[in-house]
């Protein structure tokens, strides 16, 4: 087993172990798996690309948490009945 020593920002190690915290791993066990899934698949698993939702997708997600939480959507037994009443619509 061998050990490393990483320098980084403080707030960078902090967001990052928010993160990790979340899907419920610590940054040692993430950064392991960082390193297996290089050695696994030969290449670097990053995404550098910085994808934020447009203001129509921002204003399309409010409003689906809206119909969540006061049960105003429209409910469709099959994927037929929905893109039905999307065509219709």
């Amino acid at each position: 087993m061998a050990t490393m020593t990483i320098r980084c920002d403080e707030k960078d190690k902090r967001d990052a172990a928010r993160v990790a915290e979340y899907y419920g791993f610590d940054l040692s066990s993430v950064t392991r798996a960082f390193w297996k899934q290089i050695g696994r698949t030969g290449r670097i698993p990053l995404d550098l690309g910085n994808e934020e939702p447009n203001e129509e997708s921002l204003e399309a997600i409010r409003e689906a948490d809206q119909m969540m939480r006061d049960g105003s959507g429209e409910s469709y037994a099959t994927g037929r009945e929905l893109i039905d009443a999307a065509l219709a619509s």
